[in-house]
Order: structure tokens, then C-alpha cells, then sequence
């Protein structure tokens, strides 16, 4: 009681909650912006936290992208246009409901449903993180080489598109994890002379780059600067969203459970998670023919699974410090800057800070109700701001706030190399989640691996002789097979053919 009562006062104290309202309202705004992301407004951010204490850094990001994520909605109801990847799975549905004269409609679900998806993937992350760092800390290097792994796998498998594309992201990640003096034997690789490098790429200013420098890019090769908004006056957007949650309690229920599952698994986030609750409502629903027509129960799972997955993304993160997806990449390398190292001992460590990040999600999730109805009814001003006036700002922050983690010219470099190279990549296709991924554990891959080998004299035996450690690395390596068998299923069906 005494850690729940000292999270409360960490919480609760007049500038953690000034720091909240704060960036919810830069959340809401980036968000509703077509091209800036919820992971844009989380590495802005970055530079800004450095001034700040632990509790109130962490509560800015965690508030921040839970309001980006729903106001991406927004640009999608009322302009066709989504304003964070989250929302583009169900946008055209959005749409046509606005089209259909239920804007009110579609906008109060985004906001009820993400809501409700928000503190439900919060609730799973209060019970199950607790749980998880308890069994992990039963881990040794051989547990962690196989989670590792098995994460990196599974980044590459859920991911939209080519996965051959993928795994060539993933190896690119990898190669730039092992630049510099950061590896086992402390010896200087693919520095090439620079002193810069023997520190390594910077992490943070790499990550401003290929997330928000790169939208910078996109928008200035761009033609145009979006469709019509919506210019009629908006209602109220709470009339009939209690009789959803009495007609879809199911499709609540499946969107944020999914939602939370998805999210948790490296590399996956809210994007790929409404994706995927968009299609199951659609061939779980007993009127499939209506989606596309302008049917909200695609919106209100999709959307239950959009802030679910936020919260589960955490789990591992907080747990075993990987990144559930590219917003908790970025938090990870802020939690280590504030000293909270994330993994099973951050709850042993930091119980009063652990709690306050809790309770920093719930009061998120709690504060998007009448933040969300303001930005609703502001939402025909945010959209009419001048892009072409936005980008060149948001690019001078990116500078600056590189620029300011160590006072060098680097890191900039870094951040317009970086924003360069991941523009090019998601041109043609490569995602830049699984780079960041590999960036991130690739250290971690190589520290375990070289750690278990000198444990177990040189045997590969050793990876499979403790029991938590055989069982991870059976279902990396079944995971890795699924893939071949499939392909073999496939040819035997087309000979059989």
C-alpha cells in the first residue's frame, strides 16, 4: 500500500498533471494531423524530457500517443485521411458514415470504444506485468537469447506486406546494432576511423529521423495537401453509444482482447492490431456485406483495439525491455536515460515509479473522454492548419532536439541520414519497424548469445538444458518451420491439383 500511496503522490503532485494536460493536448494535435503519427509525437517529445524527472517524462509519451491514436480518427471521419497509420484501417468505413450523415455516430464511437479499449489493455498490463517480471527473473542469458529471438521473429512475420522485405529491414537493424564499441569483446566495428561512431549510432536521434524526418520528406514530394474537410456542425457525439455497447459486446470484448495480445508481441502496435480486428469483426459478423458501406462494427472493434494494444505493447517492454512496437522503442531508450532499466528488476528497483506509469495510463484513458469531445468540436480548425507552414517547424524541433542530447553536429547528421534512408525504405516497401527492432535487441541478441556459449564451454546443448529455455526455443524454431510447412502443404494441394 505504502508503493500505491507514494505512485499516487507521484501522479497526482500539480506539475505531473500540468505535464499530462500539456501533452495531451500536443497528442491530440499531432494526431489529428494527417502525416504527423503518434511515434512522431513520441520522438518530439524525447528532447523535452530530458528536463524533467522520471514520472512526469514517462507520463508525457504515455498521454501523448493514447490521444494521437484515437485523434487520428478524426482526419479519417471527416477528410478520408488518416491521421496516424492506426486509423487507416477502418477510415474508408469512417467516411462513408460521414457521408451517410453520421458523423456524430462515427466520431463518439472512435472516442467511447478507444476508451474502453484503452483501460481494458490497461487492466491486463497492471495484472500481467507484475506476474511476468516475476517469472523472469528466474531467466539467465539462455531464456533471454531464445526471447530475444523469437521476438525478432515474430516482428518480421506479422509484418504488412513482403516478409522477405521484412527480414532484409530486420538484418539492415541488426548491422547497424553492431556499430562501435558496444559489443562483447569491446572491440571497434564498422567505425571506419570515426570517433563519432565508436559510441555507436545514437538510438534516440536515429529514431527522430526514420519516424518523423521521413514523414517530412514524404509530405514534401507530396502533390497537394489533402482532401475537403468537413465543414458542418458536429453533435452530440455520446447520443446512442450506449445501445453499441449493448448490440456489440462481443466485438468490444474481441477488439480489445486482441487488441492487448497483438500489442504485446514485438514489434506488432496498434497499427497492425486494427488491422487485424477490422477483418475478424467483418468474418465474425453475422452482416458482412454491410462493411464498406458506412457500418460502424468494424469502427467499434478496430477502434477497441487501437489504445489496447498501446497498453499491451508495454508488457514486454517494462517486463523484459523489448519493444512491443516503435512507440515503446522509443520509451525504452527514455527509461534507461531516467535511470529506470527496464526488465524484472525495474519492479523490485522502482515498485513507486512502476505504479505511477499505471496510473498515468489510466488517467490518460480516463482524461480522452472530455479531451476527445473538445478536439471533436475544435476539429475543423486543427485540420485547416497550413501543412506546407507545420513541416518546416516539426523539422526545426527534430534538429534542435537532436541536436541537444549530447551538443553535436552528429546527431543531427544522424537524424537526416536516417530520415533519408527510411523514406526511400517505406517507398519501396521496407518497413522501418523491424530496422528499429533490430537496432534495439541486436546488442542484447549478441551479449546473451556469447554469454551462454562461454557458460556452456562452447555446447549449443546448453540453450536447450533448462526447462523455460527449451520450451522458448522449441516455439522459435516451430515458428521458424510454420512458414516451410505451409509452402509444402501448398505444393502438395497443387500437384495433388
Amino acid at each position: 500500500m505504502e508503493t500505491v500511496a507514494a505512485a499516487f503522490g507521484l501522479v497526482f503532485e500539480p506539475y505531473t498533471l500540468f505535464v499530462i494536460l500539456l501533452a495531451a493536448i500536443f497528442g491530440l494535435f499531432v494526431g489529428a494531423v494527417p502525416g504527423l503519427t503518434a511515434t512522431m509525437a513520441t520522438a518530439l517529445l524525447v528532447p523535452v524530457t530530458f528536463f524533467m524527472p522520471p514520472v512526469p517524462a514517462i507520463a508525457a509519451l504515455v498521454t501523448a500517443t493514447a490521444m494521437a491514436i484515437f485523434s487520428g480518427d478524426i482526419p479519417g471521419a471527416l477528410m478520408r485521411i488518416p491521421g496516424t497509420p492506426a486509423s487507416a484501417a477502418y477510415t474508408d468505413e469512417s467516411y462513408m458514415m460521414t457521408k451517410n450523415g453520421e458523423a456524430e455516430t462515427v466520431l463518439g464511437a472512435d472516442l467511447v470504444f478507444s476508451v474502453i479499449g484503452g483501460i481494458f489493455g490497461t487492466i491486463v498490463l497492471v495484472f500481467a506485468a507484475p506476474t511476468l517480471a516475476e517469472i523472469a527473473l528466474k531467466f539467465s542469458s539462455f531464456e533471454y537469447f531464445w526471447l530475444v529471438l523469437l521476438g525478432l521473429t515474430c516482428a518480421v512475420i506479422i509484418t504488412i506486406g513482403d516478409t522477405l522485405k521484412g527480414i532484409v529491414s530486420l538484418l539492415a537493424g541488426l548491422l547497424i546494432s553492431a556499430i562501435g564499441l558496444d559489443n562483447p569483446a569491446g572491440f571497434p566495428r564498422f567505425t571506419f576511423g570515426s570517433i563519432e561512431l565508436l559510441g555507436s549510432v545514437g538510438l534516440i536521434p536515429m529514431m527522430i529521423g526514420m519516424f518523423a524526418v521521413s514523414e517530412i520528406l514524404r509530405y514534401a514530394v507530396s502533390v497537394g495537401d489533402g482532401a475537403e474537410v468537413f465543414r458542418k456542425q458536429i453533435g452530440n457525439v455520446f447520443r446512442g453509444m450506449w445501445g453499441l455497447c449493448v448490440k456489440y459486446p462481443w466485438s468490444i470484448l474481441r477488439g480489445s482482447v486482441l487488441g492487448t495480445a497483438i500489442g504485446a508481441l514485438p514489434g506488432a502496435g496498434a497499427d497492425i492490431a486494427a488491422w487485424m480486428s477490422y477483418a475478424v469483426s467483418k468474418r465474425m459478423s453475422k452482416t458482412p456485406e454491410k462493411f464498406g458501406t458506412g457500418h460502424v462494427e468494424g469502427i467499434v472493434e478496430a477502434g477497441a483495439a487501437n489504445n489496447s494494444a498501446l497498453a499491451g505493447a508495454w508488457i514486454p517492454a517494462l517486463v523484459f525491455g523489448i519493444p512491443g512496437d516503435s512507440i515503446t522503442a522509443i520509451v525504452i531508450g527514455v527509461l534507461y536515460i531516467k535511470g529506470m532499466n527496464p526488465g524484472p528488476t525495474l519492479f523490485i528497483n522502482s515498485p513507486a515509479n512502476v505504479y505511477a506509469v499505471f496510473l498515468v495510463f489510466f488517467l490518460a484513458n480516463l482524461l480522452l473522454v472530455p479531451l476527445g469531445w473538445a478536439a471533436i468540436k475544435a476539429a475543423r480548425r486543427i485540420l485547416e492548419v497550413p501543412r506546407n507552414l507545420l513541416m518546416p517547424i516539426i523539422l526545426l524541433f527534430c534538429i534542435v532536439g537532436s541536436f541537444a542530447i549530447n551538443n553535436t553536429v552528429f546527431a543531427v547528421i544522424v537524424i537526416l541520414v536516417f530520415g533519408v534512408a527510411a523514406y526511400f525504405m517505406e517507398e519501396n516497401g521496407y518497413p522501418v519497424a523491424p530496422a528499429i527492432l533490430g537496432v534495439i535487441l541486436g546488442s542484447m541478441l549478441e551479449e546473451n548469445f556469447v554469454t551462454s556459449m562461454i557458460k556452456s564451454d562452447g555446447r549449443f546443448l546448453g540453450f536447450f538444458e533448462r526447462p523455460i529455455a527449451a520450451g522458448l526455443g522449441i516455439i522459435t524454431i516451430l515458428v521458424w518451420l510454420l512458414p516451410l510447412a505451409q509452402w509444402l502443404l501448398a505444393r502438395r494441394r497443387a500437384a495433388r491439383a
